[in-house]
């Protein structure tokens, strides 16, 4: 990597400079679950973050511009627009799942949205719902309401912000559905270009950002089976850990199984074989 600098390192990217108006972003294979970094990557893992999200961003920038460049030939490799990221998480929810039931269960609220009463676990809303959330150096992001992500954003750019998250929301879950995948909830990143217009970073509808269920085996009143890293979750709370760092290590058969979520989310929402992808990463964007 000798023609950019390293410039930082997420939970699962690693971000270099190209130049002033350009980064590489790189989707290493680790996975993290409730926000810790495991010492077990999942094989491919980052190949198929950058080709969704790929495949994604070439579908929405109608609703409103990202920031992909290219992507290059090891299918693990963004070349983006730099932005100036927004300071909260963009949550959408249309189903009634993870953070947002506890939420429900504790004060019939979901940031500072009442719901009805009555509602079960993985329940279908009336409809979908914006919920943001802060963006934690370390730790768990923390659900808050309008108030305060209007404290962080301003009034006019929070509304921009829930309309176009709220927009994308229902056009991907209307097109994984008619593909048999239910896109339950899924966190968006915004930021600003140069001329101060909103524009869509990060990743776009994976299976580390939203919650995928498969429509065939979906029922409300519990936890349904999910492509995504759920898979991973619920392998941790069973030991016991107490969710900090560090994180356990992953068995063999947890990481095929959620290496094999990952390639059929992949396959299924896009339609294009995985190692059509590998062999040729610009497939996704036709």
């Amino acid at each position: 990597m000798s023609e950019a600098l390293h410039v930082g390192s997420g939970k699962v990217r690693e971000l270099y400079a190209l130049d002033d108006e350009r980064l590489l972003l790189v989707a290493s294979d680790r996975i993290s679950t409730f926000d810790v970094i495991l010492p077990t990557e999942i094989p491919d893992k980052g190949r198929v973050l950058t080709g969704l999200s790929g495949f994604w961003f070439a579908r929405t920038r109608e609703l409103v511009p990202n920031h992909l460049l290219a992507l290059r030939d090891d299918g693990r490799s963004t070349e983006c627009r730099r932005l100036e990221m927004l300071p909260i998480e963009c949550v959408v929810r249309g189903y009634l799942s993870g953070s947002g039931w506890k939420d429900y269960l504790a004060t019939g609220e979901v940031c500072g949205h009442r719901l009805p009463e009555g509602l079960i676990e993985s329940q279908q809303l009336p409809e979908p719902i914006f919920t943001p959330a802060t963006k934690a150096e370390t730790g768990h992001d923390e659900n808050i309401d309008r108030t305060a992500a209007v404290d962080l954003v301003g009034e006019a750019r929070f509304d921009e912000v829930e309309a176009t998250a709220l927009a994308l929301y229902r056009f991907a879950s209307a097109y994984a559905r008619e593909r048999g995948i239910i896109l339950a909830d899924t966190k968006l990143e915004f930021g600003l270009d140069q001329d101060g217009r909103l524009v869509l970073g990060d990743e776009a509808f994976t299976p580390d950002s939203s919650r995928f269920w498969p429509a065939d085996e979906y029922a409300p009143g519990g936890t349904p089976p999910s492509f995504d890293k759920q898979f991973v979750r619920d392998y941790c709370e069973s030991l016991g850990w107490d969710k900090s760092f560090p994180g356990p290590e992953l068995p063999q058969a947890v990481v095929t199984g959620t290496r094999a979520r990952y390639v059929e989310a992949f396959e299924q929402l896009t339609g294009i074989g995985f190692d059509m992808y590998l062999a040729n990463p610009g497939v996704v964007l036709g």
